[in-house]
């Protein structure tokens, strides 16, 4: 580790006197003291964390863990065995990890006290300049940050696998409720049609029956009506009516016809009286006429004239 920490020496001069006594010239405290102190810190810190962790996400645990080193005592440890997962061959392996004690009051515990402050010296500023690793030890690292970082693509892309699936299932299930409920409102559409379709046909039918009963009952009253005028009459009107209109008929063929009526000789007979043909012809026909009607043109004794 390259770095650089900054000191500040104390203002008495009984702290003083015991400094030059003890260490003589700047150098020789730069050497004895300052520098063993931040090289044992720096030690005691190197266990806290692994190589990559101190590369990259624990870098500034790395200079905080120092500098509280440095300016307190190094921290008392603990070593316990711990499983987990090899980030580059994903076996399960044990490791041995180092933990920093913890008092009481959550603060950690000093395996010593710093001789900075035997000496009232205050350090500050700690910095790291460089941080060399060994070619393979940084190798590995480069590789383990890359598998990380495949790692959390790999993740970030199941995320959005993960997402585009569920929309695609969300998509999926609106549209077939939206199919659903169209074809519901068809069903709904074509059970109205198909119910005012049949109220129509009971309506129809109600109709149709109603207007059988009228004619049935208009046929019965026709009947019922012919029947009692035959009763009172014997049909006389249509009788009369059906009579003159076979008068009418023959009268109209009679007329028509261009032969003789009667005979032009007629031998026999009695010189006593005279025969009309023409006339008896239509007494005739009209004989016939009435019998075929049961007409009788006689009028009944006592009947006004």
């Amino acid at each position: 580790m390259i770095g650089s920490v900054q000191y500040e020496l104390p203002m008495s001069d009984a702290a003083l006197s015991k400094i030059i006594q003890k260490f003589s010239t700047q150098e020789g405290l730069e050497i004895s003291l300052i520098k063993t102190v931040v090289d044992k810190s720096v030690y005691m810190t190197g266990p806290l964390m692994s190589s990559k962790e101190s590369y990259a996400e624990k870098r500034n645990y790395l200079i905080s863990y120092v500098e509280d080193q440095i300016a307190n005592g190094v921290f008392r440890t603990i070593s316990k065995e711990t499983n987990m997962t090899d980030p580059m061959t994903g076996v399960p392996k044990t490791v041995t990890v180092v933990a920093v004690v913890q008092g009481p009051d959550g603060l950690p515990q000093r395996q010593e006290e710093s001789a900075m402050k035997e000496f009232s010296i205050r350090t500050f500023n700690f910095s790291i300049n460089n941080l060399p690793y060994d070619s393979a030890v940084e190798k590995q690292i480069k590789q383990q940050q890359q598998l990380t970082m495949d790692v959390q693509t790999s993740i970030v892309d199941a995320k959005k696998a993960e997402q585009r699936a569920i929309t695609v299932a969300k998509n999926g299930e609106a549209d077939a409720a939206e199919a659903k409920w169209k074809q519901e409102v068809i069903k709904a559409k074509a059970v109205t049609e198909a119910q005012q379709m049949l109220e129509v046909a009971k309506l129809e039918k109600l109709t149709a029956e109603q207007n059988k009963m009228a004619n049935i009952l208009d046929g019965q009253g026709e009947a019922e009506k012919r029947r009692l005028i035959m009763g009172a009459d014997g049909a006389l009107e249509m009788k009369l009516t059906a009579w003159v209109e076979s008068q009418k008929a023959w009268a109209a063929a009679f007329g028509n016809y261009q032969g003789n009526v009667v005979p032009q000789w007629i031998s026999g007979g009695n010189g006593g009286g005279s025969s009309n043909a023409t006339t008896d012809f239509m007494n005739l026909m009209n004989m016939k006429n009435a019998n075929d009607l049961g007409l009788s043109l006689k009028i009944p004794q006592g009947a006004s004239k």
